[in-house]
């Protein structure tokens, strides 16, 4: 479990939701743009409630280790749906292996 520090207010949520998290944050940094995503967290009496948050450029969000007597909160889908999200934002060229010699053409 994590404790995921932003604007002021302190959120505990699962570990692999805050990695999603900042990596689709660092995503939308290097496109300059922002976007608001809901998370599920935890509530300070074990409610499982959902946190919206703006994310992007400016954000501020730090992450710490929960206690560990905490169980893992776990959402695999929302995790994917930051995940989709980032992927949106980093596309990666497919290549192409066609045995082609480019370096021996262009000799």
């Amino acid at each position: 479990m994590k404790i995921l520090d932003y604007a002021g207010s302190e959120f505990r949520t699962g570990d692999d939701i805050v990695l999603a998290l900042l990596d689709y944050s660092a995503a939308l940094t290097e496109a300059g743009a922002a976007s608001s995503v809901d998370i599920p967290v935890l509530t300070a009496d074990g409610r499982r409630v959902t946190a919206t948050l703006l994310v992007g450029p400016a954000s501020q969000i730090v992450a710490t280790d929960a206690e560990p007597s905490e169980e893992e909160l776990v959402d695999e889908s929302a995790v994917e749906r930051l995940r989709a999200r980032t992927r949106s934002l980093r596309p990666v060229a497919e290549t192409i292996d066609d045995g082609f010699p480019y370096d021996d053409e262009f000799e």
